[in-house]
C-alpha cells in the first residue's frame, strides 16, 4: 500500500513542513515514509511543490511523485497558476485550503475535500511574519480526507515538532480543521 502525496504552496507557506509533518506522523504509527521537496532558486511567494510517501513497506522509488493518490493545496489561489490536477490517479483526492465548498470548485471528476485552513490560522492568531501559518491545519485536514493517518498521530507529530505553545496552538490548528473539513463525496 504505498500512497503518494504531492502538496502545492508558495515559497514560505510550508509546504515542506507540511510534508514533513506527514510523513513524521505516518513513522509513528509504523509506516515507511518519505518527504522530499521540489524547487530551484524560488523565493517567498513563488509557487513550490513537495512530497510524501506513505507505505506499508519499504519505499523504493527516489523520484518525484508524477502520479499522486492525493494533492494538498495550501494557496487558496495557486490553481489558477498550477495544474493541480495534473497527474492525479482517478480515484485520487484533493484537499484545498479554501472557503468554497467542494461543489464551487468546479472540478466535478475529481474527490474534493475543503477546509478553510487560512481562516483556522487567523482564528488562531497562528502567524509568521504577519502570514497565516496554514500547514499544520492542512495536515489536520488531510488525516480526516484520507484515513491515511491519525490526527492522534498528526498532533503528536506537531508536538514533537514545536514544544510549548507553539506546539499546542498548531496542534489545535490540525484539530480545527480535522472537524471542519467538507467532503464532497
Amino acid at each position: 500500500m504505498l500512497k503518494e502525496i504531492r502538496i502545492h504552496g508558495r515559497g514560505g507557506q510550508g509546504s515542506v513542513t507540511a510534508a514533513e509533518l506527514l510523513a513524521h506522523a505516518a513513522f509513528l504509527e509504523g509506516k515507511w515514509v518519505q518527504a522530499f521537496p521540489y524547487f530551484g532558486a524560488e523565493r517567498r511567494g513563488a509557487p513550490v511543490k513537495a512530497f510524501a510517501r506513505i507505505s506499508d513497506e519499504p519505499i523504493l522509488a527516489h523520484s518525484q511523485i508524477y502520479n499522486p493518490d492525493y494533492v494538498i493545496m495550501l494557496d487558496p489561489v495557486i490553481y489558477k497558476f498550477v495544474d493541480i490536477t495534473e497527474g492525479l490517479k482517478k480515484n485520487g483526492i484533493l484537499i484545498l485550503n479554501t472557503t468554497k465548498k467542494p461543489e464551487e470548485i468546479g472540478l466535478e471528476c475529481w474527490r474534493i475535500a475543503t477546509v478553510d485552513a487560512t481562516g483556522i490560522a487567523l482564528e488562531l492568531n497562528l502567524l509568521v511574519a504577519g502570514l497565516p501559518v496554514v500547514n499544520t491545519a492542512i495536515v489536520g485536514a488531510f488525516a480526516k480526507a484520507t484515513g491515511e493517518i491519525e490526527l492522534t498521530s498528526v498532533m503528536k507529530a506537531i508536538k514533537e515538532t514545536w514544544s510549548g505553545a507553539a506546539g499546542d496552538k498548531n496542534a489545535r490548528a490540525a484539530e480545527l480543521a480535522y472537524e471542519r473539513l467538507i467532503k464532497g463525496w
